[in-house]
This record gives structure tokens, sequence and C-alpha cells, in this order.
């Protein structure tokens, strides 16, 4: 397996997952869902090891969408802190990491004391210059291009103004290079309205592993397969 790592232009720079399967996880070991969630936070810090290890330079998370709203409330506050409590235990250990903190969505109908917790996080590893971490929380793809839209019209711009470039440079993951790869855990083969801008040439890998399961193991046959791919982007080679 090392070796299909070790050159260099078969690493993807940028890898997004979709964690997906908390709920199942919890399920068949007659746990809450919530414990399948802590237990899926608690993943985190073993595949950014890895993704370190392996020389990837920007991953990002998806950890609740804006439909995720829909859900019953308890689950969502029960959401609310476990990221409240992975600012508190994880943001000074990523900082000594050198990674860079960024995030994709919105702040509204997020309480205060949790908005200040992000915007600490991300200011106090605004100028890392390792790996750079995006967590999409409250996010949604077709919502951010609503936004981006927005913004160039709030802006002045007119039609003819507006290319791709333009709309890159107005999303939430501005100055962040589009996936190379997108991995979603449990088996599941859909977006759910995850960077579907951003993902229009992403090579897609999916596992039946769920996410609190998913591993150094998976991951590196994820970047095997990867690397295997003839990425064309249209072109004829």
């Amino acid at each position: 397996m090392a070796d299909s790592t070790s050159n260099e232009q078969h690493i993807p720079r940028h890898v997004a997952i979709i964690m997906d399967g908390n709920g199942r996880w919890a399920n068949r070991r007659g746990l809450p869902r919530l414990a399948g969630h802590r237990a899926g936070t608690e993943n985190v810090r073993r595949v950014l090891r890895t993704c370190s290890d392996i020389g990837i330079d920007y991953v990002t998370l998806y950890a609740f969408s804006t439909e995720n709203w829909q859900r019953p409330s308890s689950e969502v506050e029960g959401l609310m802190r476990i990221l409240s409590d992975f600012l508190d235990r994880e943001t000074q250990a990523l900082h000594q990491e050198g990674i860079r903190l960024h995030h994709l969505g919105r702040l509204e109908g997020i309480s205060d004391l949790l908005i200040e917790k992000v915007r600490y996080a991300l200011e106090l590893t605004r100028n890392n210059g390792g790996m750079t971490l995006s967590i999409a929380f409250n996010y949604g793809g077709r919502h951010d291009i609503v936004e981006a839209v927005r913004r160039m019209i709030a802006e002045g711009f007119s039609a003819d103004r507006i290319d791709e470039a333009t709309m890159s440079a107005h999303l939430s993951t501005a100055g962040i290079p589009d996936p190379d790869l997108i991995i979603r855990t449990s088996g599941e083969w859909r977006l759910s309205n995850f960077l579907i801008w951003e993902s229009a040439y992403s090579e897609y890998w999916s596992t039946p592993t769920l996410w609190p399961d998913f591993g150094p193991e998976q991951l590196h046959q994820a970047i095997h397969e990867y690397s295997q791919r003839e990425r064309r982007f249209g072109t004829v080679r």
C-alpha cells in the first residue's frame, strides 16, 4: 500500500468526506443516536492524523447540513453540544499542529456561545501554514450558491462580469481548491447537497464502513483507488 501513496502526483490535494452512518452505528449497538455522533466526532482525530501522514493539504468534513435542522430537536441540540465539546477539546491541539480551521456554511440559528467558540477557533488558527481543515456545519451547497449570487448582486456585479471564477470566489469555499476526492461512508452514493459546485470534476469513493469505524485502512484504500484513475477533466488523452 505504501507504493500507492509514495508518488506525490497520485496524492489528492483535497479530500472531502461525507461522514455518514453514525446513527446506524449506534443502533447496531443498542445505543442512542447521539452516542454514534460522539463516536463519529472522536474518529475525526484519527482520520486527520492519517491524512497528515499521507500528505493531504486540504480536508473538508460534512458535519451538519441545513437539512439536518429537520431532525428531532433533542438530536439537533445534542449535535450542537458535541460540536461545542469538540471545539473546547481540539482547538488548541489543532492549533499546535499548525492546522488552519475554516467554516463552511451559516452561523445563523446557532447559539451565541457556540458562534463565539467557532470564531475564536477560526481566528486562532487563521495564519497556520499546515493542513486546512474545513468543517461544513449548517451548510448546504444550494444555499451557498444562492448566497454567492446575492453577494455579487449586492456588490454591483453586472451579468457580463459573472463567470465561473467569480462564482467560486464568492462561495464559502473561496480560496480552497476544489476537492479531488469525495469519500462517503455507510455505502450511500449521493452528494446530499455537499459541495455541488466544487465537485464538478471530483472523483467519488464510497465504502459500506460506517463513519465511526472508518480508519487508516479504508482511507489508504480510497487513496490507492484514486491513484489508479485517470482524470481528464473533459479532455482526451
